[in-house]
């Protein structure tokens, strides 16, 4: 008794695969679950090499724990956690740690963070991605909470996260739900690359009329490049399935996405912040069009557009291709970012973007190479407000930028919808505009409302009488 490093609550895929990844690198773990299948076939996949048992009583799993005692719960967000945490409690000592691993809402955790301070235990909020595969073998983990406490658990993240040029994807993040935050932001991101790859997809098969064979070859040699990342690794490798009779799976799958939710807590935080992410707004709607399935079959035979046929250049138009989805992933990161900036002055999270950088280059689902440029940027300076004002940067997307306004204006002939590839145009049009013409919105806020505006060449506010 009170032996075990480490104990998890939830023996899902996720669990199971963290607790063996924990008990292969040499650290006692112990499970708990309800489901006695579910602990049963754990114990069954352990070996002679692993210390390691699982149990569906949580007095005998709670004295398993060394401590001060750290406890990670893998239950679905919401109610479970909460259930999860009053089952625990009633054992748990003073400076014992409970580490929430699922895709929680930052404010859930913060709330969760003070109710347990209370009681002299030590909440932790912590995003991990990398699906099964990397809680087996090494995921990307974002924690945030108390300093010290995370002293108690950096032996064991840092020994089973995945690894970059020898350095662990894992380090603390920041104060109260920075990890849970940094995490929705991830999934933010994640939404708007899938979104970008698919148009891309799209406009390879239904725009430039490109063959199958030559669509998965020129994803797999763009995974040879600068896009070199997990995203289009797997795409070229789902692009190559095909069924016994020779027909790619991909052309056999519902075009009716289906969501969890982070990418729109990412959108709505970015909206409560006023932090623009309209490539990640598009990514969300676009799900959510996608879900209007009986309709747009009725559309398509009542909204019609007559495409302009041209001929393609195949070379050309794969190129400019790959400088459209370069330049828009760019943008993606770009704004996702930003946001993780805004929100940790807002939140008072004292994040360090080359950290979060750092951590993202491997195990997790948006790891990239161009990672460790962005990593670079912040090092060299850790104030940069945007990755687009990092001159090394900013040098690829004025050498990218010719490609996507060539890809959006084929699309727009042929009548493809290409939200993300334009939303991502429009924010870096915008972002260089050094004048808006948001000042004629502060003219009309003032004629309907009295809101109010200020003037270039007076100090002050004014209010017109427009009417007059």
């Amino acid at each position: 008794m009170n032996t075990f490093d480490f104990g998890i609550v939830g023996l899902g895929v996720m669990g199971r695969n963290l607790l063996l990844n924990i008990a292969s690198h040499k650290f006692a773990a112990a499970g708990l679950d309800l489901d006695t299948e579910k602990v049963n076939s754990l114990q069954q996949e352990a070996d002679s090499e692993h210390t390691l048992e699982a149990t569906t009583d949580v007095k005998h799993f709670v004295e398993l724990i060394k401590r001060p005692r750290a406890i990670m719960l893998l239950v679905p967000a919401g109610k479970p956690v909460d259930s999860a945490i009053q089952s625990l409690l009633p054992h748990l000592d003073e400076g014992d740690i409970i580490i929430d691993g699922g895709n929680t809402y930052f404010t859930d955790t913060d709330r969760r963070f003070l109710e347990l301070s209370a009681k002299g235990i030590h909440f932790f909020g912590m995003g991990i991605s990398g699906g099964e595969q990397g809680a087996r073998f090494g995921p990307s983990m974002m924690p945030g909470g108390d300093k010290k406490a995370y002293e108690r658990l950096r032996p064991i993240f840092e020994a089973i996260a995945a690894k970059v040029d020898g350095e662990p994807c894992v380090e603390y993040l920041g104060n109260g739900s920075a990890g849970n935050y940094v995490k929705m932001v991830h999934n933010g991101i994640e939404y708007g690359i899938m979104q970008l790859i698919s148009e891309i997809y799209d406009l390879m098969k239904r725009g430039y009329n490109l063959d199958e064979d030559t669509i998965e070859k020129t994803f797999e040699e763009w995974n040879q490049t600068d896009l070199k990342s997990f995203l289009i690794e797997i795409t070229a490798a789902i692009l190559k399935v095909k069924e016994p009779n020779g027909v790619r799976l991909i052309n056999l799958i519902s075009d009716w996405a289906k969501s969890k939710g982070t990418g729109k807590w990412t959108s709505q935080n970015a909206m409560d912040l006023q932090v623009p992410v309209p490539t990640i707004d598009a990514a969300v709607f676009m799900r959510d069009m996608s879900k209007s399935k009986p309709e747009r079959i009725e559309a398509a035979t009542k909204l019609v557009w007559n495409d302009k046929q041209a001929t393609v250049n195949a070379p050309e138009a794969i190129s400019a291709l790959k400088d459209a989805l370069y330049f828009s992933i760019l943008i993606t990161y770009a704004q996702g970012l930003a946001q993780l900036r805004t929100a940790s002055k807002e939140y008072n999270y004292e994040l360090n973007l080359e950290t979060v950088t750092k951590i993202w280059r491997g195990g997790c689902i948006i790891r990239a190479d161009v990672l460790e440029d962005f990593r670079k940027a912040f090092a060299k300076d850790a104030n940069l407000p945007n990755i687009l004002l990092d001159s090394d940067i900013a040098k690829k997307f004025n050498e990218t930028q010719t490609g996507i306004r060539e890809v959006i204006q084929f699309a727009v002939q042929k009548g493809l919808p290409v939200a993300g590839l334009m939303n991502s145009l429009a924010y870096f049009d915008a972002y260089r505009s050094e004048k808006l013409p948001t000042n004629l919105i502060q003219a009309q806020r003032d004629y309907f409302g009295a809101h109010t505006y200020e003037r270039t060449d007076l100090p002050g506010t004014f209010h017109t009488q427009w009417n007059d």
